[in-house]
């Protein structure tokens, strides 16, 4: 068998309208479809699919509000930065250095998703 690259990642949103603006007005990503259930975001290689939960259904409500475990390459973290500051972004803490060489940095997304932008070394 043979895997293919990853073709798309998810993230769940209790406040959809509000997940759209963030993802591409305040990381300026390409939205390629919207409708009252899910947004597609242009990442350039994977797509980034948001998609509401039924804020009534108890499982849908643990997908919200996590570390979502992907990350968003960047090539200047400090230049990355620079471009996001003053976008209403919460950063969950300064870009760290890893023991393997590259920088991380986490934000959060309306949700409270926490996303992370990688430097490699």
């Amino acid at each position: 068998m043979a895997l293919g690259p990853i073709e798309a990642v998810r993230v769940f949103t209790r406040k959809l309208s509000e997940a759209r603006r963030f993802y591409g007005e305040r990381l300026s990503l390409s939205e390629k479809l919207a409708t009252d259930a899910i947004a597609i975001f242009d990442t350039g290689q994977a797509k980034l699919i948001v998609e509401h939960v039924d804020t009534t259904d108890p499982e849908a409500n643990g997908l919200v509000g996590r570390f979502t475990a992907f990350s968003f390459t960047v090539t200047s973290m400090e230049t990355t930065l620079a471009e996001l500051r003053g976008r209403s972004i919460e950063w969950v803490g300064l870009p760290e250095r890893q023991p393997w060489g590259g920088l991380l940095s986490h934000l959060k997304d309306p949700d409270g998703n926490i996303l992370t932008l990688v430097q490699y070394p």
